[in-house]
């Protein structure tokens, strides 16, 4: 039974597997119309991570494409088992490690114990899509230069 809750500020960002950003990005930018923001390699995930946001969207959600840079990566797992698609929902929190614990104490299953670093030197960590409805879920707590 689940007994705590999180406290989530708001959808931080869609983290989305595809096999080759540059082949991806014409579809964002000129069917979405969202704006390329640049992009960075986090090596200790083993990704490319391609940042985008929509013109005029108030509530600042990104879109994060997430290419493999090796093939033992989660993103090219990922993408043999299920192909290109939504890969996880981030959720902004302002204590990763609050929320692992509150998470744990609802009967969530971790995927990290304590956060990490992820893109942007954000803080992160994984919920575990068996424990929510199928869904891989990250908690996020931007960067102090990055946050809004």
């Amino acid at each position: 039974m689940l007994t705590a809750s999180l406290v989530l500020q708001g959808l931080n960002h869609l983290g989305i597997a595809v096999r080759d950003i540059a082949a991806a990005r014409p579809f964002y930018e000129d069917v979405l119309g969202a704006v390329y923001d640049g992009e960075e390699v986090v090596e200790e995930q083993k990704v490319r991570v391609a940042f985008f946001h929509l013109r005029g969207d108030s509530t600042n959600v990104r879109y994060e494409l997430l290419e493999p840079t090796s093939p033992d990566s989660p993103i090219a797992k990922f993408l043999e088992k299920r192909g290109p698609g939504l890969h996880h929902t981030a959720y902004t929190v302002d204590d990763v490690a609050a929320a692992l614990a509150a998470a744990e104490a609802a009967g969530l299953r971790l995927i990290d114990r304590e956060p990490r670093r992820g893109a942007h030197g954000a803080e992160i960590a994984f919920l575990h899509p068996a424990s929510t409805g199928g869904m891989l879920i990250e908690l996020c707590r931007p960067a102090p230069e990055s946050r809004s």
